[in-house]
C-alpha cells in the first residue's frame, strides 16, 4: 500500500519541482532580456550624442566663436590680475547678476554650444 502512494506521490514533487524550475527560468530569461535592451538603449544613445557632436563640430569649424569666447575668458582673467583694472571686472560681473534669468540662460547656452555640452557637465560634475 505505502510503494503505491510512493509513485504518485514523487510523480507530485517531481511536477511541483519542474514547475518552480520552468519559473526560475522565465525570470532569467525576463532580466537577460531587459539587460539586453538596456544594453541596446545605452549604445543607441551614446550613438546619437556622438553623431550630434561630430554634425556639430563639423558646422562649427568654420567659426570663429570659440576663439572669441576664449579671447574674451583670457582678457577677463587677465584684468583679475591687474589692480587698476580689478574694479572694471567686478562691476561687470555685478551688472551681469542684474540681467533677467533669461539673458543669463542663453548666453549659458551659447557658450555652451561653443564649447561642447560635454564641457558643461563637466563643469557641473556629471557624468
Amino acid at each position: 500500500m505505502i510503494g503505491a502512494l510512493i509513485g504518485p506521490l514523487t510523480s507530485l514533487v517531481g511536477t511541483w519541482m519542474e514547475s518552480k524550475a520552468e519559473v526560475q527560468r522565465s525570470k532569467q530569461t525576463v532580466a537577460k532580456a531587459e539587460a539586453e535592451a538596456r544594453a541596446t538603449v545605452m549604445v543607441s544613445a551614446a550613438t546619437s550624442e556622438a553623431g550630434w557632436e561630430r554634425i556639430m563640430a563639423e558646422a562649427s569649424k568654420d567659426s570663429w566663436k570659440d576663439e572669441a569666447y576664449t579671447i574674451l575668458f583670457i582678457v577677463i582673467i587677465a584684468m583679475c590680475f591687474i589692480p587698476p583694472l580689478q574694479p572694471f571686472v567686478e562691476r561687470g560681473f555685478a551688472a551681469l547678476e542684474t540681467t533677467p534669468e533669461w539673458f543669463r540662460v542663453c548666453m549659458y547656452c551659447s557658450i555652451g554650444a561653443s564649447f561642447g555640452l560635454r564641457g558643461i557637465t563637466k563643469f557641473r560634475g556629471k557624468k
